[in-house]
């Protein structure tokens, strides 16, 4: 046991960029592929998830000195340090049943795949940590292990379900066929469709589209990401109290950022359109009349402009709503998650691509996040003392992750626990059946938003 623990331990460090492309490879191989054309496709997958790294680690390297400008002048006291999600992957991944989730996930696809359940196949072998996660928070907070593991199957379960219901909403907006979302991240939508809708009823967002092509088109070059970038970043300079010096860098350096997001994500398509046409094939060979989605993790998505207006975006707001709900009782310091692209990626794909749109449904959520930042600190902070995976300064009091994915999904998965755990019957009796409800009202919008997309590609739906 301890054997495989290392092994699995071992591919896990290093890291996405190679473990991705490696199974990608092997996944081609056994589409028939042809081992030239699956090199290549693996090869330049692993680029695409370098290439996104660089990417955001510069862009986050700009925003980050900002945000502790902004909060440096505001003088608000703050003691639970967002730290992001690498950290609390290693936390995640120090859990001594962390390896179990592997052989979870890959046997409840295969099952759902031959039950026909599920058109998905899942390879994002990576976000396994997302379901770890998961069932090191359960086991924490309610100390049942095997609760721990019934949660996260139900996650495999909706990810999965997520996944298939948006096939066609993530090819009209990603132009890249036979690719699924199967990621934490994306389950807000329970919120955001609906939310969408009701924009939908107002006049102004009825009537416009503002996404990138449509204000290009308005606008001329005021609409070129490279100019909303360097705008963007101009205004999280001057909530700063920059320089003049410093204020026309960081708009340089966001329009920098912007400008390349697209390029990175055109290699996405490059590296997998050989592979998505290698299983199309293969499985309409095997399974006449069924069709099979590759499922994988989110930067193949990181085309959508509006992810990154809105993720820059949110950096003064986020800081913002820390301050506004200081008085309430918020200790959580955004940095880390600063953009919040937990919240920006699920919006930018709910309103395809529509920059506003996507900017307001992230804004009015950030609540959401904060409170399940609060909720998990103490937590996180004693999981990471106990495993040591993260150092905590003496002068850190707590330690979070602001952009928690799902955290809707984590606030009820641990307190329904509780429920069985410890008899603590609040909130998790009002949190359990409203979240189920939400969910299946906003799974039938999500499946109609779905089958629009379908259309508007000119595929044949049924009746």
């Amino acid at each position: 046991m301890d054997i495989l623990q290392s092994v699995i331990q071992y591919i896990l460090d290093l890291g996405a960029p190679i473990v991705l492309p490696v199974i990608m490879v092997l996944i081609g191989l056994g589409f028939g592929v042809g081992i030239r054309k699956a090199f290549s496709a693996g090869l330049l997958l692993g680029i695409a998830f370098t290439g996104m790294g660089v990417i955001l680690g510069f862009m986050f390297g700009a925003i980050a000195p900002a945000s502790e400008s902004f909060v440096k002048n505001t003088g608000i006291n703050l003691t639970a340090i967002d730290l992001g999600w690498t950290p609390t992957a290693a936390i995640a991944w120090a859990w001594p049943y962390a390896f179990l989730m592997f052989p979870v996930q890959i046997a409840i696809n295969l099952v759902m795949l031959a039950m026909n359940w599920t058109k998905t196949l899942s390879v994002d072998m990576w976000n396994v940590w997302n379901k770890v996660l998961t069932g090191v928070l359960i086991a924490g907070i309610s100390g049942s292990v095997p609760l721990a593991f019934v949660f996260c199957a139900i996650q495999v379960v909706w990810e999965l379900k997520q996944a298939d219901w948006s096939v066609n909403l993530l090819e009209e907006n990603t132009h890249i066929p036979g690719v699924a979302l199967p990621h934490s991240l994306f389950f807000e939508w329970i919120f955001f469709v609906p939310l969408n809708r009701l924009l939908d009823q107002i006049p102004f967002f009825n009537q416009r589209r503002f996404d990138p092509e449509t204000i290009r088109e308005k606008i001329g070059v005021l609409g070129e990401n490279h100019v909303i970038g360097f705008g963007v970043g101009i205004l999280i300079a001057l909530f700063a109290r920059y320089d003049m010096k410093a204020t026309l860098t960081l708009g340089i350096q966001a329009g920098t950022a912007l400008t390349l997001f697209p390029m990175v994500a055109r290699l996405f398509i490059t590296a997998l359109m050989p592979i998505a046409d290698g299983a199309k094939d293969f499985m309409a060979a095997r399974f006449p009349g069924r069709q099979f989605y590759i499922g994988l993790d989110w930067p193949f998505t990181a085309g959508l402009s509006s992810i990154w207006v809105a993720a820059i975006l949110n950096v003064p707001i986020l800081l913002l709503w820390s301050v506004a709900l200081a008085p309430l009782g918020n200790i959580a310091l955004p940095f880390g998650g600063i953009m919040a692209l937990c919240s920006t990626i699920p919006a930018a794909i709910i309103t395809r691509n529509d920059v506003v749109r996507t900017t307001i449904l992230t804004w009015i959520s950030q609540p959401l996040w904060i409170l399940a930042a609060n909720y998990f600190a103490a937590p996180i902070t004693d999981l990471a003392r106990s495993v040591q995976t993260v150092t905590i300064p003496e002068n850190v009091q707590y330690i979070t992750w602001i952009s928690m994915e799902s955290p809707s999904w984590r606030l009820t998965a641990t307190t329904v626990a509780n429920m069985f755990t410890k008899g603590e019957l609040f909130p998790g009796i009002i949190l359990a059946p409203l979240l189920a409800i939400i969910f299946f009202y906003s799974s039938r919008l999500l499946k109609e938003e779905d089958r629009k997309s379908a259309i508007a590609l000119g595929k044949t739906v049924e009746a």
